[in-house]
């Protein structure tokens, strides 16, 4: 395949699609497209727009692939599936989406995410980023930890586990744990208990915590043991952690901010309401 020029006024386009037929199909049509326009230049390497086509899934992935280039890239999604909250196209869109895009002028829709420190008493440390969510499960018996929020001793934890979730990310496990559903544009995390242990001995507050964009929260595990901490789509299985530290990153998620950039609340609404009746 043979391709225009890549020149400064050309729009860099990476396409990420999952392995179903429809997603293989639709990337196909766009390479067919794209391959010949003078406008935009096929790279997976720096690119500018990020294209992905499948579901919040394929979304998630990609932006683990360009997370350390968060600075430069805007994501748009196109979904063969079932209704996604980042995708803003539907399979047969794609002309709208290049019309979009042609038309582009560089603005953004900008959503916080999570970072994660994780310190293990050997001194090892792992640093990862979150656009949904983080947990953390104690595999063998009930997680006891220490919650501290802003250097202020919440909470000693016992229960399955902790997470603590993005706004973007509140609809999703957050959600079905009974935590709070938060617009993608307010600054802050959720802190959201997982089975959490309540009786006349031992007492959490039970239910979510919103936590402020300067706060950071740090989860101290009191038993040694293997604990099960996921990020997003990528788990760990860790012997005797230290320490776990939530807070948002410097960085956030861009995405190309067009016409068809569907509202939060309408995605929320027709997830899980559905159609209202007049």
């Amino acid at each position: 395949m043979t391709q225009m020029n890549y020149t400064d006024k050309t729009t860099r386009v990476a396409i990420i699609a999952n392995g179903k037929y429809q997603s293989k199909r639709v990337a196909s049509n766009l390479f067919s497209i794209f391959k010949d326009d003078p406008d935009f230049y096929l790279s997976k390497k720096n690119p500018d727009v990020v294209i992905t086509i499948g579901g919040d899934g394929m979304l998630l992935s990609a932006f683990h692939m360009y997370e350390k280039e968060l600075d430069r890239v805007r994501f748009v999604g196109i979904h063969t599936g079932h209704l996604g909250f980042y995708t803003d196209y539907r399979d047969f869109e794609i002309d709208k989406l290049i019309d979009n895009l042609r038309n582009d002028q560089g603005e953004s829709e900008s959503y916080p995410i999570l970072k994660v420190i994780i310190t293990q008493d050997d001194g090892r440390v792992i640093q990862a980023r979150a656009l949904n969510e983080a947990t953390v499960k104690r595999i063998e018996k009930t997680m006891v930890a220490d919650v501290t929020i802003n250097g202020v001793k919440f909470e000693t934890f016992r229960g399955d586990g902790i997470l603590v979730s993005t706004p973007t990310g509140s609809t999703a496990y957050n959600k079905s744990l009974g935590g709070a559903i938060l617009h993608p544009t307010i600054e802050a995390l959720q802190l959201t208990e997982i089975s959490s242990l309540n009786n006349r001995v031992f007492r959490t507050v039970g239910s979510s915590v919103i936590i402020p964009q300067k706060d950071k929260i740090e989860l101290v595990p009191q038993r040694t043991g293997i604990y099960t901490i996921s990020i997003d789509n990528k788990t760990y299985n860790l012997k005797n952690v230290v320490k776990v530290e939530y807070f948002l990153d410097d960085q956030k998620i861009h995405f190309v901010s067009t016409p068809s950039h569907t509202s939060f609340w309408e995605r929320v609404r027709d997830a899980f309401i559905g159609e209202i009746k007049s």
